[in-house]
């Protein structure tokens, strides 16, 4: 007899052999293309020495690290947003108004504030409830209402920093709770907290796509989503999940920046045009614009080669008015060379 379930209401199966072989394939790859940057790191490590002697104490580097935290936190939301085959232009201004929000909330008006003084508790809640409801909006209204993903989250990227702007006149929030600030600015001996926490979320993202049903569904998702939803994989939960999890991941790498810049600028994120280094950092990691392919391995490699590069022109004392051309030429030879060194694996 024909099974007439709804896959959507349906309880969810094991995913089918053929998936689980899909699945083995796709960790191969991403495995491969996250190494083929490798050597493309050590390039830069070697131009990096030779540029300052600098480049290699314990002090720059870690520094480097915490620069590169935050950023890294809002690429791995964007990653899995990406892998199910959408894309999220919102997460720069969600990684803006979420520590705005809840700094607005904690700190007194004589710092720009509400005046209420929540407590530190208190804020990086509101600043979680701030990703959650941004990510629940968009996916409900790109996987339900089936508006096109990009127009949507341009416009919501708008609004976002409209709101990040508006509620403080402009103005940036200071003299923030050392207990907000603490996983951005703290250090564990030598190494930034910052560091310590973005590895683990790298490190467990990753096990998660690899190991967990759900991680493995997100491939399949993206893979194929009529043949997901085909296999009884609930493929509007899997979206809406992602986009919600892309938008806690970045409010939690606002919160990082804040804390290591020790105040919330009107201009995070959105006027800083971080979208841009995100999709960069993702895409010449390994991860498919497609969806269904990429991993944490290849977008971990991404970050530290934008970390590395911004640092090298630093200590070179490069114009600021070339940095970012240099940057964007940087990102364009990495992502050739990764095709090259990673070889037919890497063909889209």
């Amino acid at each position: 007899m024909t099974d007439v379930r709804d896959p959507e209401t349906a309880t969810t199966p094991e995913p089918s052999a053929p998936f689980e072989q899909r699945n083995r394939r796709v960790a191969a790859v991403a495995f491969v293309r996250g190494a083929a940057l490798l050597p493309v790191i050590v390039v830069l490590l070697i131009v990096g020495s030779i540029v300052s002697p600098v480049f290699f104490t314990v002090s720059n580097l870690a520094e480097v690290g915490q620069q590169s935290s935050a950023l890294g936190v809002a690429v791995v939301g964007e990653a899995l947003i990406i892998m199910v085959g959408g894309m999220d232009l919102s997460l720069e201004s969600t990684y803006g108004l979420a520590p705005m929000v809840a700094a607005w909330l904690m700190v007194g008006t004589a710092q720009f504030g509400l005046g209420t003084r929540w407590s530190p508790a208190a804020g990086i809640l509101a600043l979680l409830a701030v990703g959650l409801i941004v990510g629940l909006i968009n996916g409900v209204m790109i996987v339900k209402c089936r508006l096109n993903g990009f127009i949507f989250t341009l416009a919501m990227t708008i609004i976002l920093y409209g709101f990040q702007d508006g509620i403080v006149n402009g103005q940036s929030l200071y003299d923030l709770p050392s207990a907000f600030s603490y996983v951005g600015a703290a250090y564990w001996g030598q190494v930034p907290v910052s560091v310590v926490v973005t590895a683990a979320i790298f490190i467990g993202v990753g096990l998660f796509l690899r190991y967990h049903r759900i991680g493995r569904e997100i491939y399949a998702v993206g893979g194929n989503r009529e043949a997901a939803r085909a296999a009884g994989i609930r493929v509007d939960r899997i979206r809406i999940g992602v986009y919600v999890a892309g938008g806690m991941l970045a409010a939690i790498g606002g919160m990082m920046e804040a804390g290591r810049t020790s105040a919330v600028a009107s201009t995070q994120g959105y006027s800083e045009g971080i979208i841009f280094y995100i999709f960069a950092a993702a895409v010449i990691g390994g991860v498919s614009l497609k969806g269904g392919r990429g991993g944490m391995l290849g977008c971990a490699c991404g970050v530290v080669l934008i970390g590395l590069v911004q640092n090298i022109l630093d200590l070179g004392n490069v114009n600021n008015y070339w940095i970012q051309a240099m940057i964007g030429g940087v990102i364009l030879v990495a992502l050739i060379m990764a095709r090259v060194i990673g070889g037919e694996v890497q063909a889209e």
